[in-house]
């Protein structure tokens, strides 16, 4: 049984939503993804099934790290996740303020890309974070070769802090408030979703 938590309904591209992660039925299918070459940034390239079962076991326990598997007009199309940079990822490296929130995205890789599709999943990905009425500010930590995020960033409202330097890469750290987000997209947070409070079960 897997949980619905989000809902955004995107002018031109439909209904994109955000449901919990069964592994039983989705490692197979975040294996696919985590692996293939467009997704070199998730450094997880050599990953085997089992290691990546084992990843998403681990944030699924951990205390301060949440993934969630990303739906298009009800089909699996993205990866979230959401940490605090207190506990992860950033510790040390940031100065973390109460109701800052880190987050990664990743897009299911396709040989049929549609127009706009990437801004649809970070907009809905940012639109989820900040209905959560606690979070001020989203943190991110994009590869510095990766200048395509980057430029999705800058497009929902992230501001450059600077590189940072992390073990496995260094780091391009870029915030986003809330009012940032709002007047680079004209989103509200609230506006045509469903958020953890109101859920639904999925079969």
């Amino acid at each position: 049984m897997t949980q619905l938590v989000h809902v955004r309904h995107d002018r031109r591209l439909g209904e994109f939503a955000l449901r919990t992660i069964d592994l039983a039925v989705d490692a197979p299918l975040l294996h696919r993804w985590v692996t293939h070459p467009k997704a070199a940034f998730w450094l997880m390239q050599d990953a085997d099934l089992d290691a990546v079962a084992a990843e998403y076991r681990r944030i699924a326990e951990h205390p301060h790290h949440e993934a969630y598997l990303g739906l298009w007009r009800g089909e699996p199309a993205f990866l979230a996740e959401r940490y605090d940079p207190a506990h992860v990822e950033l510790v040390g490296l940031h100065d973390a303020r109460p109701g800052d929130v880190g987050m990664h995205f990743l897009c299911a890789p396709t040989a049929t890309p549609v127009s706009g599709f990437t801004r649809a999943v970070i907009t809905t990905v940012m639109a989820w974070l900040f209905a959560d009425p606690a979070t001020e500010r989203v943190v991110v930590e994009p590869d510095v070769r990766n200048t395509a995020v980057q430029a999705l960033n800058a497009a929902v409202g992230f501001e450059v802090v600077g590189p940072v330097t992390k073990p496995e890469k260094i780091a391009l750290l870029s915030i986003c408030t809330r009012q940032g987000f709002r007047a680079a997209t004209d989103v509200t947070a609230a506006a045509g979703t469903e958020t953890k409070e109101h859920h639904r079960d999925l079969a």
